[in-house]
């Protein structure tokens, strides 16, 4: 049996593909000879089990090439071993865009790999998920009854995303028991930004993920708040899986003074980079104390560490989720995308803050029961603590 020219070409398109990625990544550093050389990668191993593939497989009729390249390109990037550097094919790129756009149809859940297990980041409030009772730490052991094991995160946004008014089942693993919860999907409009005027003058100032939107609708925020009789603030970062990074550094400009430093990337070759602050300050005049849980994550750990070192406010809550890394989105061909980690940051004190999260000065637990009761002990700490800076 032959192989046609068709097959054979996109297999070179295939290690096209992975070789102009390795050279534009390389190309301009010296040890890129040492890096990706015939010697220490051997790509014809491809193009041969391609090869014995179609002259072996029982079902030649069922053989997807196009399913079985993106599924080459995905395997090596997760034999990487880093939950957050990801494959998209078209439809997995098409979600990720969504979930950036702030509107799509699903639960409205936000997940990712912890210890090689699905698990929830955080529920985005006021979702079907959030009102299914699913808590930041859930680990999500079957979608629909199958087994996540082998599931990368993308894989399981793809499978429980789906049109509006369809069921989706999760198996939830907490506290060492096991329950499933039926949730149905929705349109999810995610919130960036919320605030509302509490008892005692307090504004209560929310946000909720880092979108395209939330550096503009913080600023909308922020005047109401300067126009009102606010006397203090509350900023609840709880449940904020974070998101685009510039907009955080954008927000940060707001409650730090003008080029304060907010994080320290560290890239490769543990080159550093300095980001500042670069706002007017509003807000810095407002005595303000921070709530976080196991779902503040990313982007709103970077406000959280940049506002705990250069004004020492005070942090109530549960330890933070501890994703302390930087992931560049790469737009390759024909709808793929790349999201690859590029480096990981550092609060302005140089403290790590991947895999060890943000430790709370007063820990607050939120337990189940609080949930079923709609009790917040953490919000009700936090206004105490407020209240006694507002009558200093």
């Amino acid at each position: 049996m032959k192989i046609s020219s068709k097959i054979v070409c996109s297999v070179f398109v295939l290690i096209s593909f992975i070789s102009g990625f390795y050279y534009h990544e390389y190309l301009f550093q010296e040890h890129y000879e040492r890096a990706y050389s015939d010697e220490n990668i051997d790509l014809s191993i491809l193009k041969k089990t391609l090869d014995q593939i179609y002259l072996n497989y029982v079902n030649p009729d069922q053989i997807d090439l196009e399913k079985m390249t993106y599924g080459a390109a995905a395997g090596m990037v997760n034999a990487l071993g880093d939950p957050y550097t990801e494959f998209f094919d078209p439809e997995g790129a098409e979600s990720l865009q969504e979930s950036i756009s702030g509107k799509f149809e699903g639960i409205g859940l936000q997940i990712g790999i912890r210890e090689k297990q699905l698990t929830a980041i955080a529920p985005i409030k006021g979702t079907p998920a959030d009102k299914s009772g699913i808590r930041p730490g859930d680990k999500i052991i079957f979608i629909d009854k199958n087994p996540t094991s082998n599931l990368s995160a993308n894989e399981a946004v793809e499978i429980i995303r789906g049109p509006k008014g369809t069921k989706v089942v999760l198996t939830i693993l907490r506290d060492n028991k096991n329950f499933d919860v039926e949730i149905i999907r929705d349109v999810i409009n995610v919130p960036s930004v919320e605030w509302e005027m509490l008892e005692n003058n307090i504004a209560l100032l929310g946000i909720y993920h880092f979108a395209n939107s939330t550096g503009q609708d913080f600023r909308k925020a922020v005047f109401e708040i300067i126009n009102s009789n606010a006397k203090g603030i509350i900023l609840d970062l709880r449940s904020n899986p974070g998101g685009l990074v510039n907009q955080a550094i954008e927000v940060a400009g707001w409650l730090l003074n003008r080029n304060d430093l907010v994080m320290i990337e560290r890239g490769r070759n543990e080159i550093e980079n300095e980001y500042r602050a670069n706002g007017s300050g509003s807000l810095m005049s407002y005595p303000t104390v921070i709530l976080i849980n196991e779902g503040t994550a990313s982007a709103s750990e970077i406000l959280a560490g940049a506002l705990k070192d250069n004004r020492n406010l005070l942090i109530i809550g549960e330890k933070s989720y501890g994703k302390g890394t930087v992931q560049k989105l790469i737009t390759l061909s024909n709808g793929l995308m790349l999201k690859v980690t590029t480096a990981e940051w550092l609060t302005p004190n140089k403290v790590v803050i991947n895999e060890n999260g943000i430790t709370p000065d007063i820990e607050v637990e939120l337990t189940l029961e609080d949930y079923e009761q709609e009790k917040d002990p953490q919000l009700e700490k936090a206004i105490e603590e407020i209240i006694k800076k507002i009558n200093i």
